[in-house]
């Protein structure tokens, strides 16, 4: 394939191929005697597991697995696929500990009446849940409560909110979750605003992950059929170049097909 055929065949630029094989995306290109690039089949696979493990993996990632496969380290992309595979998982586990958390914080959201009390000082908060105060400060250093503070005192102040969020956070705990989920719980929350609010972005989120989840069975597929598509390459002998065949008062073939594809390749 000359450059322009295998861009038109994945929906690119003859540039864009250039630089997947200058960057070490896909093998370097076969070159004739004028020095024009062609491509086989293995370079379309190559091309094609590129561009499906883009949605799956993100650039980055991507272009590590490629590198990877491109230099023979096949245990390091399979390492980098797994990285992907873990990240999915952990993303997978927030979502259930933010869903599951989801009731308890309708309960323990404050009402009206409450958000006009006086705030609560640290020592204050902790005896109401029965903590100890510096178990309340290790817990503002992981972002799981955001106090205010006096300006005049510098003292912190727990409003409604920052008790209702104390609260859960407390039995959170108590069912054994880590500090950096129940950070991520209470900050979609805040950022949420609403408790209606966070149901949309966790259902925008759910969507996300069943995207990236089938976006890298997809990517295993193509990934696959390259590494399959490179080791026949291996295996198979190289073919001779034809021969020009000349004719008496005519270019060669050759140079008449170099100068049919220099349109296309530059």
């Amino acid at each position: 394939m000359r450059p322009v055929d295998l861009a038109r065949q994945h929906g690119l630029s003859t540039q864009a191929v250039r630089n997947y094989e200058d960057a070490g995306i896909i093998p370097p290109a076969q070159r004739s005697r004028a020095g024009y690039r062609g491509y086989t089949a293995t370079h379309a696979a190559g091309l094609t597991a590129y561009l499906a493990l883009i949605p799956a993996f993100g650039y980055s990632t991507s272009r590590r697995i490629m590198h990877a496969v491109t230099d023979g380290q096949l245990d390091e992309a399979l390492e980098y696929v797994d990285d992907g595979h873990a990240l999915l998982a952990r993303d997978r586990n927030t979502l259930r500990t933010v869903e599951a958390a989801v009731p308890p914080l309708g309960a323990a959201t404050p009402d009206a009446a409450a958000s006009t009390q006086a705030p609560y000082s640290v020592g204050e908060l902790a005896r109401h849940l029965g903590l100890n105060p510096a178990t309340l400060r290790t817990w503002e250093r992981a972002g799981v409560l955001t106090p205010q503070r006096d300006p005049r005192t510098g003292y912190r102040q727990y409003l409604a909110l920052d008790v209702r969020d104390a609260e859960l956070a407390h039995l959170l705990r108590r069912g054994g979750q880590p500090l950096g989920a129940i950070a991520t719980v209470l900050g979609e929350l805040r950022d949420a605003g609403s408790l209606e609010a966070l149901a949309r972005t966790l259902e925008g989120w759910r969507r996300d992950l069943t995207s990236r989840g089938m976006a890298q069975l997809h990517a295993a597929s193509q990934l696959s059929t390259y590494l399959d598509a490179l080791d026949r390459s291996a295996r198979e002998p190289a073919e001779p170049e034809p021969r020009p065949v000349t004719h008496p008062g005519r270019p060669s073939t050759v140079v008449a097909d170099a100068q049919c594809s220099i349109s296309a390749d530059n």
